[in-house]
């Protein structure tokens, strides 16, 4: 099965107003990728409503309050249902990102398939606890966190018989750069816990997530909005229909080339094989005349003996009359096959 994509809906923009917006993303993205779709959903008890300034002089955010952000990115409450329901008509999993244990209930009440966990929220042990315990996969992106902090997370997920859940490697900046990616993680922390690994993906190109595709993640997450001229807090770094189904086609057809460890040739090089190179009469060869540089010559295509051979023939005789431009086989030669290769044949 190849990587599977999902796609946070753009951050709702107030100017707008209304669930429209978002209900449209939800028409186009079966259209575009058949795959889930993602709410990104904050309660008011997320962020202290008064201080905490975003200090990220080359982010998108720098100098706004978190308290701000946060209204202004989150999906409404009311919002929910009617999402979830045009996005089941149209066939998609509902995923939904839940910051703090109102949120992880309210989620659980409208029977969401799978519960997102953001990279910030990694060390809220009693959210991580209460998510594990609520029967859905998880999705637990891993931005920032040390091996200690992983390790807790991922230990309090097991502790509360979660096994149904995907690490997705991340790096929390809005946007981030191919560089800062670090997609070799991915493996070792596929090896080292065991589990599923996917992307959560904040860089402005496919690249990133072709890579991490290469190197085994079964999910990929990316932002999607319809136009980034819409504007929203995160349209600099979503991803428009176009350039989605880029990533889909791109992400796919890496996924089918990795195929399976595989030797010898297959149905598709059927007609290639034919056209190797084998020995052939580089000009008539008399019987009892020595087969020499200058008479024999290996060309394509494999009708003749095959090129390892070669060597061995020079010096042997001609058991017959062979016209210039003939494959040889070993009926043209005194003796017949070497020894070993007698013998090889016969077992």
């Amino acid at each position: 099965m190849s990587a599977r994509s999902l796609y946070n809906a753009g951050c709702y923009r107030p100017s707008f107003g209304e669930i429209l917006i978002v209900g449209h993303s939800v028409d186009v993205l079966p259209q575009v990728v058949g795959d889930p779709f993602q709410g990104q959903f904050a309660s008011s008890s997320l962020t202290a409503p008064l201080i905490d300034l975003v200090d990220d002089p080359g982010g998108l955010w720098h100098g706004r309050r978190l308290w701000d952000l946060y209204r202004e990115a989150h999906t409404p409450w009311q919002w929910h249902q009617p999402i979830f329901e045009a996005a089941r008509a149209a066939g998609l999993a509902c995923i939904s990102t839940a910051c703090d244990l109102e949120s992880l209930e309210f989620l659980i009440s409208l029977g969401v398939d799978a519960i997102k966990i953001a990279s910030f929220e990694l060390i809220h042990i009693p959210l991580l606890d209460a998510a594990a315990k609520c029967g859905r996969p998880v999705l637990l992106s891993t931005g920032m966190a040390s091996l200690e902090e992983l390790n807790e997370a991922v230990a309090t997920l097991r502790a509360n018989r979660c096994n149904e859940f995907v690490l997705l490697k991340c790096t929390s900046a809005y946007p981030s750069t191919e560089a800062e990616a670090n997609i070799l993680t991915i493996p070792d922390m596929r090896e080292r816990y065991g589990c599923d690994i996917g992307l959560s993906d904040h860089t402005l190109r496919p690249y990133t997530a072709f890579a991490a595709t290469a190197h085994g993640a079964v999910i990929i997450e990316k932002h999607f909005t319809l136009a980034r001229r819409d504007g929203g807090l995160d349209s600099a770094f979503s991803l428009e229909p176009a350039e989605l189904r880029e990533l889909v086609d791109g992400t796919d057809l890496l996924w089918r080339s990795l195929g399976d460890v595989s030797y010898g040739p297959l149905a598709a090089e059927s007609a290639s094989i034919r056209e190797r190179p084998s020995i052939y009469a580089a000009e008539a060869v008399k019987r009892g005349e020595a087969f020499t540089d200058r008479n024999i010559r290996i060309i394509r295509p494999a009708n003749g003996l095959a090129p390892k051979y070669y060597r061995a023939l020079v010096g042997r005789i001609c058991a017959r009359d062979i016209a210039a431009g003939a494959p040889l086989s070993w009926e043209f030669v005194e003796g017949g096959a070497p020894v070993a290769d007698k013998r090889t044949r016969e077992s």
